[in-house]
Order: structure tokens, then sequence, then C-alpha cells
């Protein structure tokens, strides 16, 4: 029996299928002449993604394939849109030249964007730190490590899930990389909204990571880096290493430390916290989070340290002083803070430019911007110097000019190259003489040409005599038939036209040969030369990693200069002690919302571990309770980042931990109710205590009964004043005015509300704090303003009322069953001829139209039939 015919694959899907199954799960950009190419299933996905036309080809004898391309100088546009999908793009492209090469040309993955690792632009936001995440599971444990390849940095973490769920949810890595075997730990603790990547268990054994980590850097141990004994942080480390070389990133010089993420010196800011206070993301559509207050940066690096400042404020009180001396500095000195704020403008991402030029990946023009940010160096640190401020003197010694680079940049580079290196026209005259040479002959050629046509015109008597050149034939000379009958004996015809014929001589082909090879040549010269200049600038790449972090921290702090001169913000007064008294509080985004013409509404908060340690807060919805919570923690926050704050003044101890239940969202995906949520928060809260925590919440136990609500929040307060240990401030905002009772129990509760006005049965909000606390809820004319529609506001006032009455104040159970029944059933009384026409009077009221007078005169008709 004949054996079955196989089908045969063309050589050309013989190539790229192997290549495809190098880079399983990657979508493989095959570089086709000039398109890039995708095929099968990855050519349906990026015609769905980038909606471009999906078409078949022909596969030989096995059939036909999907085929979706586009152009390779589209590369830019596209694979921003493929990697934001969250797709894994292998670039393939063509590794020598087909016009030197028979049959199938070479071809190579030459680099594997992934959305955690690029250097493309316009997949990185400008704004924000683009981090790769790597996990290691222990047993009670994680170990993280935190790469943003696009700069170099490079952090390390270890700790209990918590505290790495808190660096996660602050630094918001794009993707997640974690060992096959601990997928499941993986989804126990995550989502799986993230990008995520599995690799092989072997490359998360710790002795490979050690080994991996110490050759990268060049060291015997990782004991300078701090995390010699850090074993779940290094195996995570290690990983990342490995995953570079995975994805064909070999040129990582510019990754030139590893710095521990030391959780004793920042403050606890715990996953809820972030979310609750916004400091980086808005809760809702719409919403503004704090950083977009406070981001006045001029560069892309100040605006992404400021980022990391806002979710790991200082806890070292020397640290944030110095901080705010640089605030002052550049406060009192507001022509200072133009200067250099104007200087800024014309660094660019220096960071980024760097790291581009450490991998080779850096184009001319963007060396040219190099150059310009070295330039504004100059004079920045001569303005630091002359400062009077020791701080910003420091900072000034620590930036380097880089003299030699940017003399050798400003006399070798063109300053208006073009992007592309193959363009030509990128190294300047005087740098190379056989590259002038070269390029003289390929430009002032042309005017040789010229030269040519002008005198075979005059010697032959043919006015319109023209040289062109197309690709067919290169140089040629056009006669129009009006002339034909004088054109040399010498002259080869090469084409003939209807109006004209194409000619070709034995001169213009020499020269035509002698300026293309110049033309060729000249261009191998500058991009040989173009490598060199930048293989000299990688030298200078710790130096100006350097600069760009301290001119992150001037750019930061210019920033918070700026915005406390704007909207009249104090410098606060930090020290040991336990208290926070801040006078005239605002919020910072709230106050810059408001409607032109109105002023926010101030409120002083004074909190210790003594008199004031747990502030009770009633007071109705929307009168401003959720606000103040915020606002205190926004300016502690915002005081230990080094800002001036929104008040008139705040003395504030140091705070080691925030913490916030704020607000609950359902967690109906993992079978949580809002009551499971907002008690797994505040046992989080609970067994995290510190002596200097700093601890808000918000209507706990609403989510559940009012009695098991009471039972729970008296219970929490009860627990929280007296803790053994850790006397944590607390302000406490609750709708159960019956916590007021524990002000009298209690040394350090005290009560507050946040005050309303009662003007002819309307609500007015004060939001004014004062001390005391709050009779009403107002809860119902909240209702009313919501526009509820009034049967049910009327039914409720009555209950209200009802349960409101002195006699039986204290008699809840009482109170409840004696509620008058809302009874709609038929009445003996029915059968009264006058209740019937009253009857059919009311039947006819639309309650939710009518007005106050138009109530009151029905009201006097009834009255009227009654007497009758």
């Amino acid at each position: 029996m004949a054996k079955k015919k196989e089908a045969k694959e063309t050589p050309l899907m013989k190539q790229y299928n192997a290549i495809k199954a190098s880079h399983p799960g990657a979508l493989l950009l095959f570089r086709v002449g000039d398109f890039y190419e995708t095929f099968g299933e990855d050519a349906i996905t990026a015609s769905k993604v980038l909606n471009i036309v999906l078409t078949k080809r022909a596969n030989g004898a096995a059939s036909h394939i999907e085929l979706a391309g586009f152009p390779h100088h589209s590369l830019d546009t596209y694979l921003p849109k493929l990697v934001r999908a969250g797709n894994r793009v292998a670039i393939c492209d063509q590794l020598e030249d087909p016009k030197s090469v028979k049959g199938i040309v070479k071809r190579g993955v030459t680099e594997l964007v992934t959305p955690g690792l690029s250097f493309n632009d316009n997949v990185l936001d400008q704004k924000r730190n683009n981090y790769l995440a790597s996990l290691s599971f222990g047993k009670d444990e994680i170990g993280a490590a935190f790469l943003d390849l696009s700069t170099g940095e490079f952090l390390t973490a270890q700790g209990k899930p918590s505290y790495i769920d808190k660096l996660i949810q602050g630094l918001n890595p794009s993707e997640f990389i974690y060992s096959r075997t601990q997928r499941e730990a993986f989804e126990t603790h995550y989502s799986d909204d993230f990008n995520t990547y599995q690799i092989d268990d072997w490359v998360y054994a710790f002795d490979y990571a050690y080994e991996k980590l110490t050759n990268h850097f060049s060291t015997s141990s990782l004991k300078g880096f701090g995390i010699e004994e850090m074993n779940l942080a290094i195996t995570a480390a290690g990983a990342v290493l490995y995953y570079l070389e995975h994805t064909e990133h070999k040129e990582i010089g510019h990754i030139a430390a590893i710095s521990r993420i030391e959780e004793d010196k920042y403050v606890w800011l715990d996953k809820f916290t972030i979310r609750n206070l916004e400091l980086v993301y808005p809760q809702h559509e719409g919403g503004i989070p704090l950083i977009q207050i406070l981001d006045k940066t001029q560069t892309p690096m100040g605006a992404r340290m400021l980022k990391r400042w806002m979710v790991l404020p200082l806890k070292e009180l020397d640290k944030i002083q110095e901080r705010l001396s640089i605030v002052d500095a550049f406060h009192e000195n507001g022509a200072l803070s133009e200067e250099m704020a104007e200087a800024m403008k014309d660094i660019g991402d220096l960071e980024r430019l760097i790291s581009k030029v450490a991998v080779g990946r850096i184009n001319p023009r963007e060396l040219n911007q190099l150059k310009k940010a070295l330039l504004s160096i100059g004079p920045m640190k001569e303005s630091l110097t002359a400062a009077k401020n020791k701080s910003l003197q420091a900072l000034a010694a620590q930036l380097d000019t880089c003299g030699p680079l940017l003399e050798k940049i400003q006399s070798e580079l063109q300053p208006d190259a073009p992007m592309l290196v193959h363009q030509g026209g990128i190294i300047a005259k005087g740098v190379d003489e056989e590259l002038d040479e070269l390029r003289g002959i390929a430009f002032s050629g042309k005017d040789y040409l010229v030269q040519i046509q002008q005198r075979e015109s005059e010697r032959t008597g043919i006015t319109s005599l023209k040289i062109a050149y197309n690709k067919v034939f290169g140089y040629y000379l056009e006669v129009s038939n009006a002339h034909k009958d004088k054109v040399p004996e010498e002259w080869i015809r090469k084409q003939t036209l209807v109006n004209a014929e194409r000619y070709i001589t034995e001169e213009l082909k020499t020269y035509e040969e002698k300026i293309i090879n110049a033309e060729d040549l000249y261009k191998v010269i500058e991009q040989r030369l173009f490598q060199e200049l930048v293989a000299f600038a990688a030298d200078y790449t710790s130096k100006i990693q350097k600069n760009a972090k301290v001119i992150a921290t001037l750019d930061c702090l210019i920033s918070f200069s700026v915005i406390a001169k704007a909207n009249n913000y104090c410098r606060p007064d930090l020290d040991d002690k336990m208290l926070i008294d801040i006078q005239d509080g605002r919020h910072p985004v709230i106050e810059q919302q408001l409607p032109v013409g109105e002023s926010y509404v101030p409120n002083d908060v004074l909190l210790d571990d003594h008199t004031h340690q747990i502030l009770i807060i009633t007071g109705p919805n929307m009168a401003g309770k959720s606000a103040l919570l915020r606002q205190t923690a926004l300016i502690v926050l915002m005081a230990q980042m080094g800002s001036y704050v929104p008040a008139s003044s705040a003395s504030l101890g140091i705070t080691d931990k925030v913490f916030t239940r704020v607000g609950a969202s359902d967690n109906l995906s993992k079978g949580e109710s809002t009551f499971m949520v907002e008690m797994t928060e505040t046992a989080s809260i609970l067994n995290n205590l510190s002596e200097r925590s700093l601890v808000l919440m918000d209507e706990i136990g609403r989510g559940t009964s009012t009695y098991d609500g009471i039972s729970i929040a008296w219970s929490i307060v009860e627990y929280l004043h007296n803790h053994d240990k850790f006397k944590a401030k607390t302000l406490f905002a609750t709708h159960y005015h019956e916590l007021n009772q524990l002000e009298e129990d209690f040394p350090a509760i005290k009560n507050f509300n946040v005050s309303v006005k009662e003007v002819e049965n309307k609500v007015i909000f004060m939001r004014k704090l004062k001390e005391g606390g709050s009779e009403h809820s107002f809860g119902i004319h909240v209702a009313q303003m919501a526009g509820m529609p009034n049967p049910v506001v009327i039914r409720a006032a009555e209950i209200m009322g009802h349960l409101e009455q002195d006699k039986i104040r204290n008699q809840t159970d009482d109170k409840v069953k004696s509620i008058p029944k809302n009874n709609y059933q038929l009445s003996m009384f029915e059968a009264d001829p006058t209740f019937n026409e009253i009857k059919e009077l009311l039947e006819k009221i639309d309650i939710n139209t009518i007005s106050p007078v138009e109530a009151l005169l029905k009201l006097n008709e009834i009255k009227g039939k009654l007497k009758d």
C-alpha cells in the first residue's frame, strides 16, 4: 500500500513555523520584504486588535493559511496596540540583506515585547513606571521583584502577603511572572485580570537566582544591596534576569543596582487605604486622585518619582525635614523656582534616554535631545550652588555636566539629524575625511550631472535635453522627438516613449557608479561613527542616571512649592510627639472642584493618645463626615511626603501606619457581601495596629442589621480605646447616635458632629465640625433631597416621629413593635358617605406633584366636608 503523500509547506512557512514554535504564546510579527506579516491564529488576533484586513495565502500543498500584515514603517503605530491588548509580541526581522542572498533570507527574533518589557515610547506612559513584577511564594511570605526596563530601576521586597499586596497596589505592575508550579498560590492572592506569564520551576531555584544576580552585578555576594538574607526576594529577582534573556533583552548594563524597599522606612498604607484615599487612581470614573492636584512636574521622571513618593511616604523625620527645607527654599525664592522649572522644560525624559543609550536603541534625534538635556544641567548646577540652602547645594554637587560627552555630541552629531540612522546626514562635517570625500561625491556629483546636461545641450543644440534617474537603468538623457535627429552616434538608446527617447553614455554610467557607491559607503561610515558615539555615551550611563534622579527630586519639590503657593498651603510642623493638631484643614482635591464663588469650609482636628484618642463624629450623609476623615489622612500623608499641606497650621507627630475603612464595594465574584468585605478590612486594621497609627472608620456596621451594627461599632471603639499596647489615633464617623454614650464612659473618647441647620423644615449642611453628638440623622431630609417619592418620605417621617417619642425612648423592642401600622385594609367606616367623598377627593391628588399651597387648599376643603 502506497504511503499517503504528506502536505508540503512552502520554504517561507517552514521557516515561520520553526521560529513560531520556539516562542509559544507570543504573537509573531514576521518580516517579509517591506511588511510585517502574521499568520494563522496570530493573523486573526492581529486583524481584530488592529482593525486590518484578514486574507489567506497559499501554503504550498498544505492548503491555505490566514494572513494579516502592515508596512514595516508602521511598527510604532501597531505594536503599542497589540501590547496594550495584553499580547506578548515577538518581532522577527530579516538578519541579512535579501539582495545578497539566493533563496530564503535568514530571519530571527530580535526582540520580544511584553506588557512589562518595552522601550517603545508609544507603548510606555511617560508619567508612570512600567514595572514587570516577579513573585516567589513561600509558606507565610512572598518575595517580589519589580523592574522598569525602560529606566533600569530594579526593586525588591519580601514580607507578608498584605505588604506585597500594598506594593502591588501602589506600583501597579503591567505584567507578572511566576513559577508554573505556583499558579494556584498566585490565583489565590491575585485577580485574573493581570497580564501574566508562567516560567519553568527551575528558574525559581534560590541557587540559580543568587548566581544570576551576582554575575550580573559582578559581586561576590548581595550584602551590599541589603538583600543577602531575603531568599524569596532573591529568587524573584533572579527570575527577572532570566526573563530578560528569554525575551531577547541581552543589553541590560543600565540595570546597575537592585534596591530593597524597606518596610520600616515608609508609612504603612494597605491596599484598601491606597484605594480609598484615591492617592494615585480615582475609585470612580471621572474622579480626581490626589496625584492630579499635586503633580505640576516638568519632566516625565519627576512625574514618575512623585507617584512613588505618593504610595511610599517617609517615616524618617530627618529626610522629611530635608525635603520640606528645599520646598521652603523654592517657596521663598520664586525666581529660583521659575528658573529651575524653565530649565527643566528642555530636559525631557533623561532617565529613559540614557537607558536607550545603554542598550543601543537610541536614534540620532534622541541623542540630540540628550545633548539638549546636558546643556541645561550646567546652568541648573550653577543656580543651585549659588542658593543659600545646604540641601540644594548638596543636590547641586551630585549633578555632573558630563563635559566630554556633551562636547563630543556637539562636535560630531548634526543638530538637525533625522530619526533613522540609514537616512544619512547624521554626522557633522570634519569628523572623518573619507566620509566628507564620499559625501562630497554623493551630493556634489549631482551638480556635476547638471553640468553634463548643460554641456551636451550646447554641444548638440538639443535645447530641451534632460537628465533624470530611474531604478531600471539609472541616469539617462531624455530627448524629445523634435530633436532626435540631433542625437550623437555614441549615445546608446535605452527606451522609446511616445514623445521622447532615452539614452545613456559611457560618461554617465561611470559617474553614476561613483555616486551610488559613494552614497552606500558614506551611509555605512556614518552608521559606524554613530555607533561609536553611542558606545562613548554608554560609559556615562551611571552619571546620567544619577543626574536624572537629582532632577526628578528637584522637579517634585518645585512642584510642591508651586502648589503650596497657588493653593495657600502651610508648612507642617513635624516632630516625634503623639499628636495630630490641624487648624483649618481642607480637602486638597474637593476644594479645587467647588463651583466658582464657593469656598471650602475648613475644620480643626485634634488627636492625641490621652484625651482625644478617638473622635466619634456623627451627622447625616452629605454633611461632610467622609471628606473630613479623608482630608485628615491626606494632610498627614502629604506632610510625610515632604509637601506643604492645606491648612492654616498643622502640628504633626510622625504617623507610621494609616488605615481606612471608608465605603465598601461588594466582592460578589468571590462570594463576599458588602458586610464581609467591611469586616475583613476592619479585622486587618485591628490586627496591625501600632502606637503611631492613624485609623479612619466610616459607618462601620452599616452592612448588617441595626442591632448588629451598633454592637460591632461599639465593641470596635472600646477595643481601640482599651488596647493594652497601642493607643491608635482614630476618627470614627457613624450614624449610630447611641455611640455618643461612650464619651461618658471613656476618658480619651470625644463626641463631635458635623453641624447642620434646620430652616423651615429644610436641612442646610454647614460642614463645620462641632463638639458634642448629633441629635438627628436627617436621613429623611436627605432622601427627600435625592428625589425619593413623597409617600415614602411622609411614611418614614411618621415612623421616625414615633420612634423618637420620649416615653418609649429606652424600650427599643417596644418602639419597633409599637410603630403605627401602615394599614391599607378596608375600614368599617368606609360605609360612611362623607368618608367616600373624602376618599374620592384624595384619590385625585398626585402627592408627587402637588405644591404646598395646593395641599393646604385641599386640606381646607377636606376639613369643610367633615364639618358638613
